[in-house]
C-alpha cells in the first residue's frame, strides 16, 4: 500500500506553477493527481506522486528552487490538525519534539533528529521516500517549512545562524537569501537548520496549558492505525545518524526509543537484518552524494560510516560493479551526451543531475 500524505504538502501549489507559467494540469495528471484531489487539504494524497510532481515541476520550469517557493507562504495552519498543539507548547523544543511524535499524522516521510552542543542546535531534517528517489524539492520544502514554524514560535525577526542542504548550490540564492536571512551552507553533510541552542528554551507567550492537554488528547484519538512501521522508522533514523558516524544498531534504538532487542525483533519480523537495512540507506545516499560535485569521495566515504577509503571503493564495487569515481564519470558523460538533466545512472535508475 502506498505510503499517504496530507494535500496540505502541496498548499500554493497551483498558485507557484501558474506564476513560473507551467501547465499545472498536465503535471498533476501525469503523477496521477488532479486539481480536486487538492481542494480539501485533508485530503489524502500519495506521497511518491507528491515528491515526483515538485522534482518534475522544477525541471519544467527550470527552477531549482521551486519547493522552497511553497514554502515560503507557509503558515503554522497548514501542518493540519497538529498545529493545534504546537501553537500552544512551552518552547520551541517542546514543539519539536511534539512534531517528532506527532509526525504521522501529518507527513511521516519527515524525519527529524535534534542535535545539542554547548551553545548551538543542528536540527536534522531528512525526507525519506519509499521507494528512494530524488527529492531535493521536498527536502527544500521541509526545510523552508521547519524555518517558518520556528519564526511563527519564535516571532517573525528570529533569525538561525545557518540553513544546511545536502544538494548543490543553484545558480540564483535570491529566494534562499530572502526566506532564511542568514549563512546558507550547500553541499552540507546534512539538511536542516543550526540556531543558538537559547532559542529551543524561549518561553511561548501564548502557550496554555489546558489547551495543550486538550489538543494532544484529540491528537491522540486520531493517532489509530496510521503510525508508519518499525522497519520505516529504523530507516529514517539511519538517514539522520549514518553522516554523523553514530548508525549503530545501538544508537538507532536509542533513537526509536527502544532496547536493541525490540528493534532486532521488529527487523526480524519484516524478514531483514541491520545489516540489510544499513546497506540499503548507504546504497541510497552514495547515488546524492555522488551526484553533488561539491562532495570528495574521500567524504563520502566518511558520511558512508568508511573511515578507510579502500573500504568504502570495494563496498561500492560490491553493490554496483564498478569504483565511484567510475560510477561519477559514467554518469556525467552519459548525461552531456543525452543533453539532459535526468539520466540512468550505471545501476540502471534514474538519478536527476545537480542544477
Amino acid at each position: 500500500m502506498p505510503k499517504l500524505v496530507r494535500a496540505a504538502v502541496l498548499t500554493n501549489y497551483l498558485e507557484v506553477a501558474l506564476r513560473h507559467g507551467l501547465d499545472a494540469d498536465r503535471l498533476l495528471s501525469q503523477v496521477g493527481l488532479s486539481r480536486p484531489s487538492l481542494e480539501d487539504p485533508e485530503n489524502l494524497i500519495p506521497v511518491d506522486a507528491a515528491v515526483q510532481l515538485l522534482e518534475e515541476s522544477a525541471a519544467a520550469g527550470g527552477n531549482p528552487s521551486f519547493g522552497l517557493c511553497l514554502a515560503e507562504s507557509r503558515q503554522l495552519a497548514h501542518l493540519g490538525a497538529i498545529s493545534l498543539l504546537l501553537g500552544h507548547q512551552p518552547t520551541l523544543r517542546d514543539a519539536l519534539q511534539a512534531m517528532r511524535h506527532y509526525r504521522h499524522l501529518f507527513n511521516d516521510t519527515v524525519a527529524i533528529l535534534l542535535e545539542e552542543t554547548a551553545r548551538m542546535v543542528i536540527i536534522r531534517l531528512e525526507v525519506v521516500c519509499e521507494p528512494p528517489r530524488p527529492c531535493r524539492q521536498s527536502n527544500e520544502l521541509a526545510i523552508g517549512a521547519l524555518f517558518r514554524l520556528c519564526a511563527a514560535l519564535l516571532g517573525a525577526r528570529w533569525r538561525p545562524h545557518s540553513v544546511h542542504f545536502s544538494h548543490q548550490e543553484p545558480s540564483d540564492l535570491q529566494l534562499h537569501r530572502r526566506l532564511f536571512g542568514c549563512q546558507l551552507e550547500f553541499a552540507s553533510e546534512f539538511n536542516g537548520i543550526v540556531c543558538s541552542g537559547s532559542d529551543l528554551n524561549v518561553i511561548n507567550p501564548h502557550a496554555d496549558p489546558t489547551m495543550a492537554r486538550l489538543a494532544r488528547r484529540y491528537l491522540d484519538s486520531l493517532a489509530g492505525s496510521n503510525r508508519p512501521s518499525m522497519l520505516y522508522e529504523a530507516r529514517k533514523a539511519i538517514y539522520l545518524l549514518l553522516p554523523m558516524g553514530r548508525a549503530s544498531i545501538d544508537q538507532v534504538a536509542q533513537t526509536l526509543g527502544m532496547h536493541v532487542r525490540t528493534l532486532q525483533r521488529h527487523l526480524k519480523a519484516a524478514d531483514t537484518t541491520f545489516h540489510e537495512l544499513l546497506n540499503s540507506v548507504r546504497r541510497d545516499l552514495v547515488i546524492r552524494y555522488l551526484e553533488t560535485p561539491g562532495y570528495p569521495l574521500g567524504q563520502i566515504a566518511d558520511m558512508l560510516g568508511y573511515s578507510v577509503p579502500g573500504s568504502f571503493t570495494r563496498w561500492f564495487n560490491s553493490q554496483f560493479g564498478m569504483s565511484p569515481a567510475a560510477w561519477r564519470d559514467t554518469s556525467r558523460t552519459a548525461c552531456k551526451k543525452a543533453g539532459a538533466d535526468t539520466c540512468s545512472g550505471p545501476d540502471h535508475a534514474t538519478y536527476r543531475l545537480p542544477a
